[in-house]
């Protein structure tokens, strides 16, 4: 290897002035990583093969599509083990010096770092023995192993097709299970090295953040690799069955953030959420202007109706916090029955992107599906606000429990905020509002601009 391999590059971030080349990512329309378990005879063992342009062919600074392809066999590996193993995909690359890996499934983002080009690391093959080192090394029942990098845009169409076909098929087995059939949910620290506190809990009906890991994936993974950062986690008593609250969980999130979490909600935004690594495949973001949520995914490259785009959220949402009103979420979450149950679900949801609403209609009661609002109807919290009254969305009826104090009750001041849980982080604490209503003699609002060269403070 031309460069360094170990656990302390992991979480390293390359900035796109370091970059010499980006795969996959944003501007990428179609990217995959997917593991199958195939037959012994249909793979030659350490075979490593690019399809399209290795790194040493592409021009720097510029983006390209990327698929990766891992083919195992072994007499004891089951279709079940293949989300386990592609998980280690994200984990495994990140030892790399010079290699930054994000997300998974179809949102991979990669950068190689100019550094680690000028060094030698030229070529993904560097990559794929990486992969097939650490995975036969760590899990034995793996016998025979060839990974295969797609970077041709073309090839990555054709394999697509059938990553996705995966990803479902897997997801669809999940759902026939719910949160009271199992006595034993399972936790993952695979993204514990970017967020220190982060506390991943995984149940049959709450996915992993990623989206990558499911509750049947987390079994399996427990038991080929008892040692390794995937986890059970005994429910112990339920303390709140609407909240999801469990003592299990609980004592789990204190030992594994070292006291930095001692709750957790799992089916609540506020309060005491679920923590988000960076991993997480959308965010829902409380608005408390209209006392519902929006929902944007990672692919959303629009700013959403609060003005924010995703990145900016994401930082807000990130780092193992636990933030109000700010809740990394997966894609499959949106299809749960308990998604966000303790704060109303689909009745709390005021606003999504059009496309992925439409993903998700199945899901959303028929009779809320045209009251959510999308970037198509709306483009500011005000025209929210009369979108949803005009649609008579449940949130209204929150609305009329908090009307307008009369003007003589507040000397003519004018109210700027009204909310029923209105959380604010200040100073170290946190603050909770409780049906408060808040007004001012006046409200200004100034832009902020970045200093230019040479200004002063």
């Amino acid at each position: 290897m031309p460069v360094d391999v170990g656990l302390v590059h992991v979480g390293e971030r390359i900035r796109k002035n370091d970059m010499h080349v980006e795969l996959g990512g944003p501007s990428v329309e179609k990217k995959f990583e997917l593991v199958k378990v195939r037959k012994p005879g249909e793979i030659r063992d350490g075979a490593i093969t690019v399809v399209g342009p290795d790194l040493s062919a592409m021009e720097e600074g510029g983006k390209f599509p990327l698929g990766i392809l891992v083919e195992i066999a072994g007499p004891q590996l089951e279709e079940d083990i293949e989300g386990v193993i592609e998980r280690r995909i994200h984990e495994y690359t990140n030892y790399v010096e010079g290699f930054m890996h994000l997300n998974q499934r179809y949102d991979i983002w990669v950068r190689v770092s100019k550094k680690a080009y000028a060094k030698g690391l030229t070529s993904l093959t560097h990559v794929g023995k990486v992969l097939i080192d650490l995975l036969k090394n760590e899990l034995p029942i793996i016998e025979k192993i060839q990974v295969t990098f797609f970077t041709d845009k073309e090839a990555i169409s054709a394999r697509y097709a059938e990553a996705m076909a995966s990803y479902e098929a897997r997801d669809a087995r999940a759902r026939g299970l719910t949160d009271d059939d199992v006595d034993v949910f399972y936790g993952c620290a695979l993204c514990q090295s970017f967020a220190p506190s982060h506390v991943c809990v995984i149940t049959p009906q709450r996915y992993a953040n990623c989206g990558a890991i499911s509750w049947f994936d987390g079994r399996a993974a427990a038991r080929i690799d008892p040692k390794g950062p995937i986890f059970p986690i005994s429910k112990g008593e339920c303390v709140d069955p609407v909240k999801g609250e469990y003592t299990g969980i609980n004592e789990s999130a204190r030992k594994r953030s070292l006291g930095t979490v001692s709750r957790i909600f799992l089916y609540s935004a506020f309060a005491c959420p679920h923590t988000s690594c960076g991993c997480f495949e959308g965010i829902a973001f409380y608005i408390p202007e209209v006392e519902g949520f929006g929902i944007v995914m990672r692919g959303y490259g629009d700013v959403t109706v609060n003005g924010l785009p995703f990145s900016t959220m994401a930082d807000s949402t990130a780092g193992g916090r636990q933030v109000d009103g700010f809740h990394g979420i997966s894609l499959e979450y949106l299809r749960s029955p308990r998604f966000l149950a303790a704060d109303g679900g689909y009745a709390r949801v005021v606003w999504m992107p059009a496309e992925l609403k439409e993903q998700m209609r199945a899901f959303i009661p028929t009779d809320l599906f045209s009251r959510i609002a999308t970037e198509k109807d709306v483009q500011t919290v005000s025209e929210l606000r009369d979108f949803l009254s005009g649609k008579s969305h449940p949130v209204t009826e929150r609305w009329k429990a908090e009307e307008l104090v009369p003007a003589e009750e507040t000397n003519g001041a004018v109210q700027v905020f009204s909310g029923g849980d209105f959380p604010v982080m200040a100073g170290g604490f946190k603050i909770i509002f409780k049906n408060a209503k808040i007004t001012a003699d006046r409200v200004i609002i100034e832009p902020i601009r970045p200093k230019k060269p040479g200004e002063g403070a």
